[in-house]
């Protein structure tokens, strides 16, 4: 255990991150804030916005060990050609290294989203194009709160959750999970914290108050979407199947899925379900398959002409240019069995 702490100590720094000579120095540089870009085809067509998780970072979160790079900008390109590719920041240090950290609530980091969100499309023209956040970790709680408050906002913001068309979770705790356990364990290990985020920490408990309001109001914003006729907003929820040692599943199977929508199992820890460093990955092919099913069912709409004007739009080219695109970046079928994917050889990820 021991030696694991060590190895999270060491990642405390990660990409966005300039290399310096002090904790202290690493600390404010830790949690990169806003929009980054990973990358944008000629003719994008939809808009996919990762959100990392707790104490994590919009570069380092997707970024594989000893890898160069966030494979949503190396891998994910090859795979969906029409896809614009984005990054969101945000302060999680629910651990502080050194000093204060920061006291957000996660209504903060949802309005900062939206915010941030909204002015990046406003800025190109492109702000009633398709959205698909994915999102680990406490990042999947932030993304539901701020659909929900986009609702009630002015219309450049609503047009956020207007446009969004569907959430990959991963390992996002809905009904609170063992992160608070977690980040005290962690933080005594360390033994150099000063401070704790105690707002963002209730809000994992199990039964809190905060996290039911999120959960209750997600769900009901959902059904009036679909009531008003909207399209649909997908959700798949993946979970973790292999535990941290010393300590277990950070977020159990039971918290990490939403009854009626598909549960799809990563082999792998908490922290590892997000790094995938080849495309041949098995959690990569599953990720990657549930974003391309989406952005064909744009297309599919388009065609049938159910799809909204502006999806109608991206789905034109979003057909031309899949259609182009070599067999060979994705094939074969895939279904579901005890919460399983299975695609061809690939099983029980």
């Amino acid at each position: 255990m021991q030696q694991y702490f060590s190895y999270f100590k060491q990642k405390a720094r990660a990409p966005d991150d300039e290399p310096e000579s002090t904790v202290t120095s690493a600390v404010s540089m830790a949690f990169p804030s806003g929009i980054k870009l990973l990358h944008c085809p000629l003719n994008s067509t939809v808009d996919i916005v990762f959100v990392h998780g707790l104490t994590g970072n919009r570069e380092g979160t997707w970024t594989a060990h000893n890898a160069l790079q966030p494979w949503p900008g190396s891998l994910l390109p090859f795979k969906l050609p029409t896809a614009r590719i984005l990054t969101f920041g945000y302060d999680a240090g629910v651990v502080g290294w050194t000093g204060m950290v920061s006291q957000s609530r996660i209504a903060n980091h949802a309005g900062n989203l939206l915010a941030a969100l909204a002015t990046y499309r406003e800025e190109d023209n492109t702000n009633e194009r398709p959205i698909i956040f994915v999102c680990h970790s406490l990042g999947g709680l932030v993304c539901e709160d701020a659909l929900v408050t986009a609702k009630d906002r002015p219309a450049h913001i609503r047009n956020i959750l207007h446009s969004t068309r569907g959430i990959i979770f991963l390992g996002t705790p809905h009904h609170g999970a063992g992160l608070a356990r977690w980040a005290e364990l962690l933080a005594r290990h360390l033994g150099i914290v000063k401070q704790m985020n105690d707002k963002i920490l209730d809000v994992l408990k199990r039964d809190s108050e905060v996290l039911a309001r999120i959960q209750d109001s997600f769900h009901t914003m959902i059904r009036a979407h679909n009531e008003e006729g909207r399209p649909p907003i997908e959700m798949t929820c993946f979970y973790e199947e292999i535990p941290v040692l010393g300590v277990g599943l950070i977020v159990p199977q039971h918290s990490a899925i939403l009854p009626g929508y598909i549960p799809i199992g990563i082999h792998a820890n908490h922290m590892d379900m997000t790094k995938f460093a080849a495309a041949d990955d098995p959690g990569f092919i599953a990720v990657t398959g549930e974003l391309r099913r989406w952005i064909k069912s744009l297309t599919a709409g388009a065609a049938s002409g159910s799809a909204d004007p502006a999806t109608a739009r991206a789905s034109k080219q979003t057909d031309r240019l899949i259609a182009t695109q070599n067999a060979s970046n994705f094939s074969g079928n895939y279904t579901m069995s005890g919460g399983n994917l299975a695609l061809g050889n690939v099983m029980n990820l």
